[in-house]
């Protein structure tokens, strides 16, 4: 099974899901990958401005495999239980370059789950969850390019009625699953519900033939 799980914009809990998701179905041992992209001459490591790769056209991306749990998000997806963790870094707009590394890791395992949206344009994953945060008025265009794509969103209303972003009414939350944010939790037992409800009716990957759409 594929899961992707998106956000409108930075620091609104997506981890956190991605994290829940791993620990709350640990015997699906889950590969957790996080997609970066940064700006044209940011560093792939710290976002900060240099010319390291992946600036350097030679270099596109940038990919390691996390060895310990630890406090970057990538080594908290360890630490709630994935069985391997990556950290996948590209420039801003050369994503595709990495795709087809990209697809043979999802094709060697079972289980995987992305935390991306920029994906999207690349991938259809067997579930594409939203994260959004309606204190947070940042939209990507990324999350507004793919929002109908979703198939259920974790909602941290911050005491709002609406969503406060032009151009998505409620109605587009209202017509798939949406399940509540109450930091620490980000969807709970019910969100982890709904995800195994899909993984029962989706194909292990690595039992697939041939390489994910």
């Amino acid at each position: 099974m594929l899961v992707v799980v998106g956000g409108h914009s930075r620091n609104v809990g997506k981890t956190s899901v991605v994290c829940e998701i791993i620990s709350g179905i640990p015997e699906a041992g889950w590969q957790a990958i996080k997609i970066t992209q940064h700006g044209h001459s940011f560093c792939s490591i710290d976002g900060l401005p240099c010319d390291c790769a992946p600036g350097d056209a030679s270099h596109p991306f940038v990919l390691d495999e996390e060895s310990r749990a630890g406090g970057t998000d990538s080594g908290r997806y360890l630490a709630a239980g994935a069985r391997r963790s990556f950290w996948l870094r590209t420039a801003k707009g050369e994503l595709g370059h990495a795709i087809p590394t990209l697809k043979s890791l999802i094709a060697g395992a079972a289980h995987s789950v992305l935390e991306s949206n920029s994906v999207m344009r690349f991938l259809t994953p067997d579930l594409y969850i939203v994260v959004l945060d309606y204190g947070v008025e940042d939209m990507k265009e990324s999350t507004r390019l793919y929002f109908d794509r979703a198939d259920a969103f974790v909602v941290n209303a911050a005491g709002r009625s609406t969503p406060p972003w032009p151009g998505i009414p409620r109605r587009w939350l209202e017509d798939k699953p949406w399940f509540p944010a109450r930091p620490p939790l980000y969807g709970g037992p019910e969100l982890i519900a709904f995800v195994r409800s899909r993984m029962s009716r989706a194909p292990a990957l690595a039992e697939c033939s041939g390489e994910p759409s």
